[in-house]
């Protein structure tokens, strides 16, 4: 999380958006960058507006608005299942190498998934609203927001990649997904009404 005090914006970072990336890039810019721990690092929305508001908006007097980005839900999951398959997390309890994507999914699905299998939700984590949300397939849309609002941007070098894998998803399955999950995919056809 990205806290840039003077332009009033922060920069929440949903998890596999690219906002490793980001905040490598534009914590010199930053007034304040949580990069760990994890929890905070990733703070949400409602977690946001209950802790964390108060102190960096001056007790409401001075309040920033909340920008984040947004991945189509089935490509997100994609992004977490090949992520965890790295090779430094084999034999570990959230490794998912050796499985298949049906299998991660219905995992995700499960009324307790395993470890491997909790990622939380992108329409859980921006419950609440933000007063910016970007497309994570529209890079450029909120590069020219993040230019107009914070000048000109430094380079920017890919972190945190997934590396590749087949993410192949049944179309039973991926009826599923949409129906249980269909907050996610609520949210995300909302970035998508010109398409």
């Amino acid at each position: 999380m990205l806290v840039f005090w003077k332009q009033r914006l922060v920069l929440l970072a949903v998890p596999k958006t690219g906002t490793t990336a980001l905040e490598a890039a534009l914590a010199p810019m930053a007034d304040a960058a949580i990069m760990n721990p994890p929890g905070l690092k990733h703070c949400n929305v409602r977690k946001y507006r209950r802790e964390l508001s108060d102190f960096f908006e001056q007790k409401g007097r001075r309040p920033l608005d909340l920008v984040a980005v947004m991945r189509e839900p089935e490509d997100w999951l994609g992004s977490w299942f090949r992520y965890r398959q790295r090779a430094a997390l084999i034999g570990q309890p959230n490794s998912t190498a050796g499985m298949g994507f049906d299998a991660f999914v219905t995992a995700y699905l499960s009324s307790e998934p395993p470890d491997f299998a909790q990622v939380g939700a992108q329409a859980k984590f921006l419950q609440g609203g933000v007063n910016h949300l970007f497309r994570y397939d529209r890079p450029d849309d909120f590069l020219a927001f993040l230019t107009e609002r914070l000048g000109p941007l430094p380079g920017f070098a890919r972190r945190n990649v997934s590396p590749p894998g087949s993410t192949n998803l049944s179309e039973p399955l991926r009826d599923r997904l949409r129906l249980e999950r269909a907050d996610d995919f609520a949210l995300w056809r909302s970035l998508s009404d010109d398409l």
